[in-house]
């Protein structure tokens, strides 16, 4: 029986941990992985992006050891000339915020003097965020589409560096964006080592078999060092500042297609 004198104690919703980790919270927790990244990166000052995709699984002393030296090189580059050409945060290195490849991207960027996000995202077997990461630009994500939206809306270039079915993936994803022209920007698509994507994507059989177009092959980028990639980047990258901040990419859509009635 309930005394109308003794105090009851009731937490709001959004302090209820059981509900807010239930099935009938999930489209609160994927708003929250969009809203809190969007909140921290305005916070930070965070304009733009330049992503790397690549193996979690290189090691610098490894038999691929070169990709992460080339990867560490390629990010002190891209940051240092950033530092010098910008007025704020623009092109600001990011990754998925683990090891092998994604170590190396932040750690050219801290190397750099400079910021560097980290999108990590939890995993069965636990991807633990390398240490480079800039503390207050490091993301842990539940929800592999939410953090591909922040890879893709942010960024101006992505240099695709070897890897397996998570960089496949991720590559895919952004490479599909452009060639439907879903998204309203262009991203500079790096395919960094030629002789390794060589052997695992084959464009031209896609192009015979009629399943792209010739032009479709214009997406990509193909680049062998360091030197080659960066002087493409520092021409290619767009020097205009959008006013917002975070610079968010626009989507596009189709207008729906009217059907005449039949007279």
């Amino acid at each position: 029986m309930n005394h109308p004198d003794r105090p009851i104690d009731v937490e709001p919703a959004y302090h209820n941990k059981i509900f807010l980790d239930s099935d009938d919270g999930r489209p609160l927790r994927i708003l929250a992985e969009y809203l809190e990244p969007l909140y921290r990166l305005r916070r930070e000052g965070v304009h733009d992006t330049i992503v790397f995709f690549g193996s979690a699984r290189m090691k610098e002393d490894g038999p691929l050891g070169q990709y992460y030296k080339d990867a560490r090189l390629l990010a002190r580059l891209l940051t240092e000339w950033s530092l010098r050409i910008c007025d704020s945060r623009r092109f600001v290195i990011c990754s998925g915020g683990g090891g092998g490849i994604m170590e190396a991207a932040n750690r050219g960027a801290a190397d750099a003097g400079g910021s560097t996000i980290g999108f990590n995202i939890g995993l069965p077997y636990e991807q633990r965020p390398n240490p480079y990461v800039t503390p207050s630009l490091l993301f842990e994500f539940h929800y592999f589409f939410m953090r591909k939206l922040w890879f893709s809306h942010l960024a101006r270039a992505l240099i695709v560096f070897p890897g397996g079915f998570g960089t496949l993936d991720e590559f895919l994803e952004i490479l599909t964006l452009a060639q439907t022209k879903k998204i309203d920007r262009d991203i500079l698509i790096l395919l960094y080592g030629s002789e390794y994507w060589k052997d695992v994507i084959n464009f031209d059989s896609l192009l015979k078999y009629g399943m792209i177009d010739a032009e479709d092959l214009n997406l990509i980028h193909r680049v062998d060092t360091v030197q080659t990639a960066f002087e493409f980047l520092k021409n290619c990258l767009p020097k205009e500042k959008e006013a917002v901040c975070p610079a968010i990419a626009k989507a596009k859509f189709s207008k729906p297609r009217i059907e005449e009635s039949p007279r």
